[in-house]
């Protein structure tokens, strides 16, 4: 980062440009939970749930982005659940895969059961590596 770059970005801009691309699928179809199911059998899937109201849960996402890091994802599959413009598969993702709702939270599932859960602050990148 050169000196004008420290003069006139603000700290939002640098930490934005210190985030890697996350390859989030968008959670939007009560029909991808079968996908879902079905994909865990050959790969780690995690879904994270997250509230667009919420100061924590944004922080939570902003550092889960800061931390992922360029990890290899061929065997990882992220989909990203907006909770407040999707009540009703949240609702069906606790059901389905019995786990209480929690904003933010992170499910990671492998051959259909959900080996791992967290929710607010113990919600980490570093966790995938232990089920990857």
């Amino acid at each position: 980062m050169g000196l004008f770059d420290k003069i006139f970005k603000s700290e939002d801009d640098i930490a934005k440009e210190e985030i890697k691309e996350v390859p989030w699928h968008p959670l939007t179809e009560m029909d991808q939970l079968d996908n879902i199911e079905e994909e865990s059998t050959g790969k780690t899937v995690v879904i994270f749930k997250h509230s667009t109201r919420c100061g924590i849960s944004r922080m939570v996402l902003s550092n889960f982005e800061r931390e992922f890091g360029e990890k290899e994802t061929s065997d990882l599959k992220l989909y990203f659940l907006d909770l407040l413009a999707n009540r009703d598969i949240s609702g069906e993702v606790a059901n389905r895969f019995n786990v209480r709702h929690e904003s933010p939270q992170m499910l990671i599932i492998k051959e259909k059961t959900v080996v791992h859960h967290s929710s607010h602050h113990s919600v980490k990148a570093s966790t995938l590596k232990e089920h990857i």
